[in-house]
């Protein structure tokens, strides 16, 4: 039985970003990960870069075919890549095997070779998230049933797809399939989307995507999945009634679940949640002494950038000052790739009122910008949340267009307590959407 100084089941971004780090003060260190298409994990592979890469595509014209050639090579890419700058680290190996838990501190790992017991001094569960299917009548023998994985990689483009789910995965493919030329639906049971977001500036999304050839079916749900010769055809229960919609293609977008199925936790003292997360401390650390857990695994936010955050704060308690935990992360925005794409940080107007907290609405159209008029997209607008007495800003919500790199900005004025006076007076380059921020907190 081989003992390793340290072993990362899956090779996701907290776990290869460890593997370096960990290779880097001289530790042993085995990344095992079973399927070789994901190396560099979700994000590099089948979530993350490549959707945007196709996001990128179809807003600039380019069809579906030559998009998915252009994807196809960039994530080979970037999966080769982030695979050498792991394995050919002197202190680092990478196997491609399956591996479950046999006790709390040994792994059984199988190959095309045979299988292997192993141990070692920490283990580190990196397995990430898979989507989840509802068990819906005829859902799960169906055909024509995709999830975002399979549809990215699908080698023809979808001409008439329903999308189950409005949350990030849906609405990304929804934008990106009708600029494609596709005819999209989307169904699900809220009465609206965007439900995190500013009421206001959801609505008007929906309104753009609407004029983009997105049909929305809210507070409706699919009751029956049933393949037909040349598609498939779908029974929905709506409001009013029941509807058929038939289609080449569902996509099933209505979240992701901790990947931990394959790693049989029940032999171990490895805690789990209600979700099937992994339970971990502030510091990752899981109910066994030297076991962590990172990632979408360990019922972090599903976003690649909390992962790396994840990787920060392992890193600091290995080899920093041991100040870095899951309670003081700093603060974070989140976006969304629409058309434009609107993107958030901090509270919302109802977020606050539900606290009674006081606060000042800042408003501002985009195509008050200038960079949007050069870009030649000015939908979509600004929305900040200040504090009246000290200015300090408690939130806002950009939709428009580079709001994924205006909104930054913004969470480092909130994490390092700048009133709104400083982004105000701030002098930024022309023309630039960031340039809106003079204008948004010229209002104080």
């Amino acid at each position: 039985m081989r003992h390793f100084k340290n072993i990362i089941i899956g090779f996701g971004k907290a776990g290869k970003t460890l593997a370096g780090t960990l290779a880097k003060h001289g530790e042993e260190v085995l990344v095992i990960e079973k399927d070789p298409k994901m190396y560099g994990g979700t994000c590099i592979n089948v979530a993350c870069l490549p959707t945007k890469n196709m996001i990128i595509s179809a807003h600039s014209g380019v069809n579906y075919e030559e998009a998915l050639k252009r994807k196809k090579q960039l994530t080979s890419m970037l999966r080769d890549k982030n695979y050498h700058k792991v394995a050919d680290q002197k202190e680092a190996t990478v196997l491609t095997a399956t591996a479950e838990f046999l006790d709390d501190h040994t792994l059984q790992v199988s190959d095309n070779s045979g299988q292997e017991q192993l141990t070692a001094e920490r283990i580190f569960i990196n397995t990430g998230a898979k989507p989840i299917l509802p068990n819906i009548n005829g859902l799960l023998d169906s055909k024509r049933v995709f999830t975002s994985t399979d549809l990215l990689d699908k080698n023809s483009q979808t001409k008439e797809l329903v999308i189950l789910g409005s949350g990030p995965i849906g609405l990304e493919f929804a934008s990106m399939y009708a600029q494609f030329g596709s005819h999209v639906a989307v169904i699900d049971q809220a009465p609206m989307i965007l439900g995190r977001f500013e009421p206001e500036i959801a609505e008007q999304a929906k309104k753009d995507l609407e004029e983009d050839g997105v049909n929305f079916l809210l507070e409706s749900s699919l009751a029956k999945v049933t393949d037909t010769n040349d598609g498939v055809d779908l029974e929905v229960a709506l409001p009013t009634g029941k509807r058929h919609l038939t289609a080449d293609a569902l996509l099933v977008a209505t979240g992701r679940r901790a990947n931990i199925d394959d790693l049989h936790l029940e032999r171990t003292n490895i805690q789990t949640g209600s979700r099937g997360e992994i339970v971990v401390n502030d510091t990752l650390e899981t109910s066994v002494n030297n076991v962590y857990a990172l990632g979408d695994v360990a019922g972090s936010l599903q976003f690649t950038y909390i992962s790396l955050d994840d990787w920060r704060i392992v890193a600091n308690n290995l080899y920093g000052n041991k100040i870095r935990n899951r309670s003081n992360r700093p603060v974070f925005a989140n976006t969304i790739f629409l058309n434009p794409a609107i993107s958030s940080v901090g509270q919302t107007e109802a977020q606050l009122k539900k606290v009674g907290k006081e606060y000042k609405v800042l408003k501002m159209p985009a195509a008050g910008v200038p960079k949007a008029q050069v870009i030649g997209n000015p939908r979509g607008s600004y929305k900040a949340l200040i504090d009246p007495n000290t200015h300090q800003i408690l939130g806002a919500t950009i939709y428009a267009e580079e709001a994924f790199e205006t909104i930054n900005v913004i969470s480092v004025a909130m994490q390092n307590n700048l009133p709104a006076e400083a982004l105000r007076d701030q002098i930024y380059t022309h023309p630039t959407m960031t340039e809106a921020l003079n204008d948004l907190f010229g209002q104080i």
